[in-house]
């Protein structure tokens, strides 16, 4: 019997270090992504009926995830460039 399910060869799939360093590459781009969207004032109070200390607090987690998403999704590309240069020094050691 044939089996159905397709088997890639260990050569082909990404190696563990590169899904490390991608991953990486991809948190470097979120946090700065982070600090961008809150120098434009994304998640802060408002001046009249705000949610006080507390939405202040987790105004940051709102703007942190919102990053983490946009990087997931391709972000900006900078990524990419922070991956490709990871991948030259670590194939360089």
């Amino acid at each position: 019997m044939i089996d159905p399910t397709p088997t890639i060869p260990a050569s082909r799939g990404p190696s563990a270090t590169t899904e490390k360093l991608r991953e990486t590459a991809i948190k470097l781009e979120a946090s700065f992504l982070a600090e961008m969207l809150k120098h434009t004032g994304l998640g802060a109070t408002p001046d009249g009926f705000g949610g006080g200390v507390g939405e202040e607090q987790f105004s940051s987690f709102l703007r942190q995830e919102q990053a983490n998403l946009m990087a997931h999704r391709g972000g900006i590309g900078l990524a990419e460039t922070i991956f490709q240069a990871l991948s030259r020094s670590a194939s360089n050691d």
